[in-house]
């Protein structure tokens, strides 16, 4: 008989992993944090980073990047011609593949991807065409693919960061550099991640979720997302305090690619 080579996925009821890796020591902070009500003024605690280049040897360019307990892992590979394309064009493409390991979230993910991922996908990819030069890059397509091995909010903005770095390190050329962040609005409030929806305050009208990326020489939102219904307001303020985020990200994604040169340099002689 022939051998079935196709995934089995495990049971819909096993323990979740989450219960061995984590300490009770370890979550009550972090519980204590869910949901946080944040004011426009307290939203300046950003998440820890933590960023590191390298990490994929087969790939031309490669970033892994931790925001909190989100954990995503980027891949740029060489330029390759668009395939399926008959007319010449004058501008490059940019393909990003934006997807959840079966592991990384509470629910099991599929293999396949979901709406979810190719909206994140094609979100992602408007944000990294921004950077690049297109024009340097005739008839030719970049190949991104980012992977969330762990899911606790912010995992498109963690991608789109890694991946502004990928292609820097891949020697693709670009703009600038980019960065992103997540904000929540509920009840009226801006929140950051990770979310919690399990309170049971009254709803109101200003419920969402806003992504937005910025191109920090050229002082340019290069991509903005909303999800859910947001007063004017609110959205002016998510802008806000995004956009101030956006730039305190930019230090850190310039360490990172220094010192990865600078291994580089020392590497060579």
């Amino acid at each position: 008989m022939p051998i079935d080579h196709k995934r089995i996925n495990g049971p819909d009821e096993s323990v979740p992993y989450e219960l061995f890796a984590r300490s009770a020591a370890k979550d009550k902070p972090r519980d204590a944090l869910k949901g946080q009500e944040l004011e426009v003024d307290a939203c300046d605690g950003q998440r820890k980073i933590y960023l590191q280049t390298g990490v994929i040897t087969q790939a031309k360019g490669s970033a892994y990047i931790e925001i909190g307990d989100t954990k995503v892992i980027v891949s740029v590979f060489d330029p390759r011609e668009i395939p399926n394309r008959i007319d010449y064009g004058l501008k490059g493409e940019v393909y990003c593949e934006f997807k959840y390991a079966p592991f990384s979230c509470k629910k099991r993910m599929m293999h396949q991807q979901n709406n979810e991922e190719k909206q994140s996908s094609d979100i992602m990819r408007k944000a990294l065409e921004s950077t690049v030069c297109l024009h340097e890059l005739p008839n030719f397509q970049v190949d991104v693919y980012a992977m969330v091995l762990e899911e606790d909010g912010s995992a498109l903005s963690a991608a789109i960061i890694a991946g502004g770095v990928a292609l820097t390190l891949a020697g693709v050329p670009m703009y600038d550099q980019i960065t992103s962040v997540t904000l929540g609005v509920r009840n009226g409030a801006l929140i950051e991640p990770p979310f919690d929806d399990s309170g049971k305050e009254p709803p109101s009208c200003d419920n969402g979720l806003v992504v937005l990326s910025k191109l920090h020489s050229q002082t340019q939102i290069c991509q903005f997302y909303q999800r859910g219904f947001m007063s004017k307001e609110n959205v002016k303020k998510c802008i806000e305090v995004l956009s101030k985020q956006c730039d305190n990200i930019v230090p850190i994604v310039q360490k990172c690619l220094v010192k990865r040169i600078v291994h580089d340099i020392k590497g060579d002689q």
